[in-house]
């Protein structure tokens, strides 16, 4: 079955850094887009960044580009999200998710459980 596992999750200080992973299993990896997306306390879910099921390309939300990296390693079956410059407003659970295609159109078929970044001095 499919399953996905964050980590990397925690408290960091403003203009801190962390890097998330999330671990997939139970489907082939390198043929599907991957995708983070993040929940606020009291907040929708906000999508945050996607990858190409290669890697070949990138997409932010307007809220962390330029702070934020998306990789992967289809080797290992992970995908990565490097956050850096963290801000307050970055406080949230962030999820991964696994995409239907191989583009990251935000056609997500299974979600991680989450992984908690906290940010704050």
């Amino acid at each position: 079955q499919v399953q996905l596992v964050e980590s990397g999750g925690g408290l960091a200080q403003p203009g801190g850094s962390l890097r998330l992973s999330c671990a997939a299993s139970g489907f082939t990896f390198s043929s599907y887009a991957m995708s983070w997306a993040r929940q606020a306390p009291g907040k929708g879910l906000e999508w945050v960044s996607g990858i190409y099921s290669d890697g070949s390309d990138t997409y932010y939300a307007d809220s962390v580009k330029g702070r934020f990296t998306i990789s992967r390693d289809n080797a290992k079956n992970t995908v990565y999200l490097q956050m850096n410059s963290l801000k307050p407003e970055d406080t949230a659970l962030y999820y991964c998710a696994k995409e239907s295609t191989i583009a990251p159109y935000g056609e997500y078929d299974y979600w991680g459980q989450g992984t908690q970044v906290t940010v704050s001095s």
